[in-house]
């Protein structure tokens, strides 16, 4: 019986029973529905592991259910008892499974040997570990230049491995090391510091208890970090005020059934989250965010006018900000009729929400993606960060900014080395506790090792986790790329697009997963990773693992490094493998924000890095934070042509990165399918479309090139006027490489100029 396609809307609230049966089918679908349960109750709990799934934070281990249903997901794909066998891969040629989609080829299940491109035969086939170290070595060291191999990393990898792959591939000799961040939350780690000298948030999981108000920018949390419900809902029942602004009415910002919560499932009732949402336009981040802050310095003058005080806090402006002339001047002459233009939202409603956060003394802004994947996120960052400090929320308790950061350990991997642009005081310290001379030139993130790929400037690629080939942008290009390179290895757990598209010699790699026992010649070992509130604690996995050929991420990157490096490595490899504490000990003696790190994490919950900006202290060149100012509002609504559109791309609600759980979206109503357009009616009137019309998408491009994806059916939805939605990693041929923030190198796959292009009934049949 093949798939059912539909397009039905769902009804019932977010999370609740419909979460509870989702999870249920996705840990019978990979049959472990009994084994599976046993292993989420020690999920996020001490001593167990830490979720594979989104970076937020853990809560306080009051309940022992503290995962979600996406979690559970990511457990059941992690722990699935299906495998991938060499018998697997003798039987599909290569050829034939570029023709599966991506789900199919998660299906198959774990990655059981590691695996060799045989040419001649168009297969994977077997190659044991030492031979597959040492062809990677051959490549490495065949390179002229060092900086001919890019080392990506995704971020499921631990502190641990993130730490031995940087020092691998810095006394290798590059800093070439394009990384999953680059293209989700580059723009944040730019933005902030230059505003408050920090890349990352100033929040803690507690704040969400103390705050008065709660702003939501371009996130979704029901879907990408679902444990974040909890918070919203506990706040939202206190009568915290929270505001949500995005493209898409989301259905867990509206409402939301707590699993865990015995009367809420019992009476099928919900609680809600948004009091207010507000659908701004695609691209519309920045008028938005400077509508607001114009209505609080108006409303501050007529406050001070009528001597009813002020609404700006001037007492920490003064004490704690520079800029706030310049910034005043750019709002005064900033047009009220531009921002409602470009924002897509009327100037009442901009007040009213101006309004709400103005009446909180203590208010959290949120973001996602939605914020920070445009030409110009990195300004939306600072922009976000204006509209906290003009009401003095950095700093305090129930109070300041929080970026939602996706996989579970991306910001971690940052703190210990995982950077291109990296300081000289970093490569001081390594130097002075390995003895080697690190390189200083910066080296390659991901747009910029897309490019020299592109030029036949890289011809190694080395991926420390993650699906690179389908999370980039631009496939025509960047996939003839990968496939004219020399080499390309993949360190995974799964079967997944990037080994198909593959180098002339090419490697997978199989890794232990996070549920599973990681035994070393020191013993049992653990893992430490770094959520989106900075907090770093271990994760222990105890599971059997798929397969006795699997190794650790950290034995796979040191079996590489003996390989490339040899005699002339200066690190003792073998003994750093066989007890991870003594990782942690370099970790600590090369970044002292780490103090007593092995000792810290023996503790419930872990310990917290702490923030500078939280303790109103600013690392920046003035010494404070700084209102920064951007002359522009956005993304230009004005069409190029009559019928152009802002296209983002978004995920499914059964999707993680660019693991597909199933290939439904059940919020928004979409069941058996991804080849979906989403678009309000009024724009689908004035294109003549219908529901379930077929439509071509044509990215309207600078360069010349054709970008299009074919045959997209065409669904209704309540979405801001010229504006469209598409799935990731679906649209993401229709995202330019050059298409992208200047300062953080984010593509901007959340504002996409495209047409719509109608295609006859027999053309768009699937």
């Amino acid at each position: 019986m093949g798939i059912v396609k539909t397009i039905k809307p769902y009804h019932e609230p977010a999370g609740g029973w419909g979460a509870l049966r989702a999870m249920g089918t996705a840990l019978t679908e990979q049959g472990i529905a009994v084994s599976g349960m046993a292993l989420l109750a020690r999920m996020n709990q001490p001593g167990g592991f830490d979720c594979p799934g989104c970076g937020w934070a853990d809560p306080k281990h009051t309940s022992p259910f503290e995962y979600c249903e996406n979690g559970g997901k990511a457990v059941a794909w992690e722990a699935t008892a299906k495998r991938c066998t060499p018998e697997f891969f003798a039987a599909h040629k290569v050829s034939e499974l570029e023709t599966w989609s991506d789900y199919d080829l998660e299906m198959v299940g774990r990655l059981t040997h590691p695996m060799r491109y045989d040419a001649g035969t168009d297969t994977y086939q077997p190659v044991s570990w030492d031979d597959a170290f040492t062809l990677v070595g051959r490549h490495l060291n065949a390179l002229p230049n060092p900086d001919m191999a890019d080392f990506y990393t995704s971020g499921r990898a631990s502190n641990e491995a993130a730490f031995l792959y940087q020092l691998f591939a810095r006394e290798y000799g590059t800093n070439n090391f394009p990384d999953c961040s680059n293209m989700c939350h580059e723009a944040t780690s730019v933005g902030l510091p230059q505003s408050l000298g920090v890349g990352k948030g100033t929040v803690l999981l507690d704040d969400f208890e103390k705050a008065d108000a709660i702003l939501i920018f371009g996130q979704n949390p029901g879907t990408n970090s679902p444990r974040m419900m909890t918070d919203l809902r506990n706040a939202s029942r206190r009568g915290c005020t929270i505001m949500s602004f995005n493209p898409f009415r989301e259905r867990a910002l509206e409402r939301f059934q707590a699993p865990q919560n015995p009367v809420e499932m019992a009476t099928l009732t919900s609680t809600p989250i948004s009091g207010r949402l507000f659908q701004v336009r695609v691209g519309g981040d920045v008028a938005l965010l400077k509508g607001m802050m114009k209505a609080l310095v108006e409303a501050d003058r007529r406050a001070q006018q009528e001597d009813r005080g002020t609404v700006l806090d001037w007492d920490f402006i003064r004490g704690h900000t520079v800029g706030i002339e310049a910034l005043i001047a750019d709002l005064d002459a900033t047009q009220w009729a531009d921002i409602e233009q470009i924002s897509g939202l009327p100037r009442a409603e901009i007040e009213e929400a101006a309004a709400a956060y103005a009446k909180a003394e203590r208010a959290i802004l949120v973001f996602g993606m939605g914020v920070t994947q445009h030409r110009h996120g990195t300004q939306n960052v600072q922009q976000l960060a204006n509209l906290a400090l003009l009401r003095g929320n950095i700093g305090r308790d129930g109070a300041g900014l929080c970026p939602v950061r996706g996989h579970s350990n991306v910001q971690g991997d940052r703190t210990v080395g995982i950077t291109e642009v990296p300081t000289a005081e970093f490569l001081d310290k390594l130097k002075a506790r390995f003895g080697f001379e690190p390189p200083r030139k910066h080296g390659h993130n991901v747009v910029t090792g897309l490019e020299a790929m592109v030029r036949g400037e890289v011809k190694v690629f080395v991926g420390l986790g993650g699906n690179i080939a389908a999370a980039v942008p631009d496939w025509q290009l960047t996939r003839e790329a990968m496939r004219r390179l020399d080499l390309t290895v993949h360190i995974s757990t799964k079967l997944n697009r990037s080994h198909l598209v593959h180098g002339r010699d090419a490697l997978i790699l199989p890794c232990l997963g996070r549920t599973e026992l990681d035994m070393q010649a020191g013993g049992p070992q653990s893992v430490t990773v770094e959520d989106s509130m900075s907090m770093v604690h271990a994760s222990t996995g105890r599971a059997d693992p798929a397969s006795e050929h699997l190794k650790s991420e950290p034995a796979i990157i040191a079996g590489i490094a003996k390989a490339t490096l040899g005699t002339r490595s200066v690190v003792d490899w073998d003994r750093l493998i066989g007890d991870y504490d003594l990782i942690r000990d370099d970790v600590e003696a090369v970044f002292p924000i780490f103090d007593g790190y092995n000792t810290r994490i023996k503790v419930p919950g872990g310990f917290h890095l702490t923030s500078l900006a939280r303790e109103r202290i600013w690392a920046t060149p003035s010494g404070k934070a700084n209102f920064l100012v951007y002359d522009k509002l956005g993304e230009d609504p004005r069409p190029a042509e009559p019928d152009m559109l802002w296209l983002t791309t978004i995920r499914s609600h059964d999707q993680y990165n660019t693991t597909l759980y199933s290939l439904s979206d059940r919020y928004r109503g979409v069941y058996g399918q991804r080849d979906v357009i989403f678009l309000n009616e009024e724009e689908m009137e004035k294109r003549g479309l219908q529901a379930d019309d077929r439509v071509d998408i044509v990215t309207l491009s600078d360069d010349g090139l054709e970008r299009v994806v074919r045959a997209f059916k065409v669904v209704p939805y309540a979405f801001p006027d010229g504006s469209c939605a598409a799935y990731y990693p679906e649209a993401n041929p229709l995202v330019p490489l050059y298409a992208h923030d200047p300062q953080s190198f984010t593509p901007a796959s959340k504002g996409v100029p495209v047409r719509l292009v109608k295609v006859a009934a027999e053309q768009g049949a699937h």
